[in-house]
């Protein structure tokens, strides 16, 4: 029965195991999130011989939403961690994190929106709360290296470069593109070679409460994946209604608030006797306008990246996904210039460009112009957001 009796000796997945030999014997901090991923990196180090300690960050509070099903971070979450270090008898920490969580996650989130940009929140969890914040706190824990259970790999010679995972349908490496060289010469990833029927059956094995918990499911923070809400809540001035026009501003409908929208959006603009179908080209937000237009007026052929981040090779033909659920698109880095091979569409501002040369990922940034594919090679045609 899960969460009862002896830990079973559980073998350890060749991948898993060559990523933790190395630190067998030696203390790590494991980020543990009270889902089953990151209690079976916990319970696969243990088995290992390191001396474990848990790390877990309260991040929010929202009530009942805080113990539905897929959350994380909050309520529920945080006694399923504990239990499972309880378990495998090892130190566990909570760590109170809602006002730096708030303040770097959620606020930015919100902030983003207001501008008329799409963020990706967990992009910017990564990068300040989890791998600033808690990498400090391991240290001071006397850790040598924090494991998460991201489904990523870090492979080369020294082990420093970042891969995605082994599973093509759980690779994280999108939302880890901020990740500096210096943090993942820390991180380690045991789970990045497994798939994510192996960590289940891990889970099942080692007897863990959480082997059949739900995954975590849209945005952590947003309750039934209601964003709207959340920013109505935050920024109320936002939902108040404006013009949707198309590209000569002309007037073709209204709208309840720029934030429910998105570049690339056709669902919502309800607006009929139209030649052709309409998309979302371009959010105004100081008009408070949304500015529709037919799907060839999305053709992007290049986006300016901010906060461009490299971690490898980026002189040669790259591929890059300009959102997480997006094929992979042969492209070039030109300076902070990101210029496509063939026109992309639905490049939204505040998106991440994650670039990768083979499985490796080599730079990534956020998106904060565009040049139409139809415009000249000239950055000062482009469209600033």
């Amino acid at each position: 029965m899960a969460g009862s009796g002896p830990i079973p000796a559980v073998p350890i997945p060749a991948a898993a195991a060559a990523v933790l030999a190395p630190l067998a014997g030696r203390r790590v901090a494991v980020a543990m999130s009270g889902g089953v991923d990151s209690s079976v990196v916990a319970a696969l180090a243990h088995a290992a011989g390191c001396d474990v300690v848990g790390i877990t960050l309260q991040l929010y509070d929202q009530g009942e939403s805080a113990r539905r099903p897929g959350a994380c971070c909050a309520g529920a979450d945080i006694r399923d961690a504990r239990a499972v270090a309880q378990r495998l008898g090892i130190a566990h920490f909570v760590v109170d994190m809602e006002s730096r969580f708030r303040d770097s996650v959620i606020q930015t989130f919100v902030d983003s929106y207001a501008r008329g940009l799409t963020p990706v929140p967990c992009v910017e969890c990564n990068r300040t709360v989890k791998f600033t914040d808690l990498i400090a706190l391991a240290r001071d824990l006397g850790a040598e290296a924090l494991l998460t259970g991201h489904y990523v790999q870090r492979l080369g010679d020294e082990l420093g470069a970042l891969h995605r995972g082994a599973d093509p349908g759980k690779d994280q490496s999108y939302f880890l593109w901020a990740t500096t060289q210096a943090q993942l010469d820390y991180l380690r990833f045991p789970l990045g070679g497994l798939a994510k029927a192996e960590t289940r059956a891990l889970a099942q094995g080692f007897g863990l409460v959480v082997a059949a918990k739900p995954d975590s499911q849209d945005i952590c923070f947003v309750p039934g994946g209601d964003y709207a809400a959340v920013v109505e809540r935050i920024r109320p001035e936002l939902a108040s209604p404006g013009d949707i026009v198309d590209a000569a501003g002309r007037v073709l409908g209204r709208h309840n608030g720029i934030h429910r929208f998105t570049v690339g959006q056709r669902r919502g603009l309800d607006i009929g006797g139209q030649a052709e179908p309409l998309y979302v080209i371009g959010i105004d937000a100081a008009r408070a306008q949304v500015i529709a237009g037919p799907r060839r007026a999305l053709a992007v052929a290049a986006a300016r990246l901010d906060r461009l981040n490299i971690l490898g090779p980026t002189d040669g033909p790259l591929m890059v996904k300009v959102r997480s659920m997006a094929p992979l698109a042969p492209a070039r880095l030109h300076g902070d210039w990101l210029e496509f091979d063939a026109p992309q569409y639905g490049v939204a501002p505040g998106q991440a460009a994650v670039a990768y040369v083979g499985d490796q990922l080599v730079a990534g940034g956020t998106m904060v112009a565009t040049r139409p594919a139809a415009a000249p090679v000239n950055p000062l045609t482009s469209s600033e957001f």
